[in-house]
C-alpha cells in the first residue's frame, strides 16, 4: 500500500505561520515578480505565488516583459529593484525564453533578495554549511521526506532531472540529513537500474508518466516534481502504476507544489529580516 504525501495539508500549516509572522511586522515585506514571455505554466505559477503572498500580507508587484525584451532590460530592472528598501524579495519565474541569459539575470540580483535561492552566493553558502536563503523547492521536498517518517540512516537517494541548479541544494540538504544523494540526467544509460536501487527517488524531468513501477524500488519514497499536461490534465513524471508499488509518493498536483509556494513566502520574510539587520 502506497502512502500519499499530501503537500496541501502541510502547506496550510506553513501558510498560517507565515501570516502570523507578517501580521507581527511594523510594515510588510515586499516581493517583485519578474515574468518574461507568455508561457502558460509560468503564468499560472506566478498567479499562485502572488495570490498566496498577498493572502499573508506581503506586498507584491509584477514586472512583465514580452519575449522580445532583452537580457539587458531585465538586468537593468533588477539593479533598480536591488536599491529599493520596500522590496525585499525578487522572483524571476523560470524557465526563461531561450535567448535570455538566465545566469546573468539571476546573478544580477542582490543575493539577499534572491528568494528562489539560485544565486551563486546562496548556493556557495549552502555548500559551506552557512545557508542564507535556501531554494523553496528543496525545502518542500525535505518537508515531504520528513512527513514520511522513514528513518534516513543508511538510505540512499537518486535525483533524476534536467538541472544541476535544482539538484545541488537538495543534495546538500540530504547529505546534512545523512543521506548520500546522486544527480542523474534523464538520458543516462541504464537509468532504470539506477532508479530501482534508490531508497529515495526524486524526479524532475518534465515528461509525463516517464517513471514506471519497474523503475522503482518496492517501498521507496518517491517525490514527483514534474508538471506536465496530458489530455488537458496536469500530471507528474511518475506513472499511476507506481501507486501500490512505492512505499510513499508525493502526487502531482498536490505534493511539492503547494509547499514550494509557502516556503517561498518564508524566504521573502527571511530576506526582509536579513536586509533589516544589514541596515542596523
Amino acid at each position: 500500500m502506497t502512502e500519499i504525501l499530501n503537500g496541501k495539508v502541510l502547506a496550510k500549516t506553513i501558510h498560517g505561520k507565515a501570516k502570523q509572522r507578517v501580521e507581527g511586522m511594523e510594515f510588510p515585506p515586499g516581493l517583485a515578480v519578474i515574468l518574461i514571455g507568455k508561457n502558460s505554466a509560468s503564468r499560472l505559477y506566478v498567479k499562485l505565488k502572488e495570490t498566496a503572498a498577498r493572502d499573508v500580507g506581503i506586498y507584491v508587484e509584477r514586472h512583465a516583459y514580452s519575449s522580445k525584451a532583452t537580457t539587458e532590460e531585465v538586468v537593468e530592472k533588477i539593479h533598480e529593484i536591488n536599491e529599493r528598501n520596500d522590496i525585499h524579495g525578487i522572483l524571476v519565474q523560470l524557465p526563461l525564453p531561450k535567448h535570455f541569459d538566465t545566469n546573468a539575470i539571476i546573478g544580477a540580483m542582490n543575493p539577499n533578495k534572491d528568494v528562489d535561492g539560485f544565486h551563486i552566493e546562496n548556493r556557495k553558502a549552502l555548500i559551506a554549511h552557512t545557508p542564507n536563503i535556501v531554494p523553496p523547492i528543496a525545502l518542500s521536498l525535505m518537508r515531504l521526506l520528513q512527513a514520511s517518517h522513514v528513518p534516513l540512516k543508511g538510505k540512499t537517494a537518486v535525483i533524476v532531472g534536467n538541472s544541476t541548479i535544482f539538484a545541488e541544494p537538495l543534495i546538500e540538504l540530504l547529505r546534512d540529513a545523512g543521506v548520500p544523494a546522486t544527480f542523474i540526467p534523464k538520458h543516462t544509460e541504464g537509468l532504470a537500474a539506477i532508479t530501482r536501487a534508490a531508497d529515495i527517488l526524486i524526479v524532475a524531468i518534465g515528461s509525463a508518466h516517464c517513471i514506471t513501477a519497474d523503475m522503482v524500488k518496492p517501498s521507496a519514497v518517491v517525490l514527483d516534481v514534474g508538471a506536465n499536461k496530458l489530455n488537458g490534465v496536469t500530471v507528474g513524471d511518475v506513472a499511476p502504476n507506481v501507486i501500490g508499488h512505492a512505499g510513499f509518493l508525493s502526487p502531482v498536483p498536490g505534493g511539492a507544489g503547494p509547499l514550494t509556494v509557502e516556503y517561498l513566502l518564508f524566504n521573502v520574510i527571511k530576506a526582509k529580516e536579513i536586509q533589516e539587520r544589514e541596515r542596523e
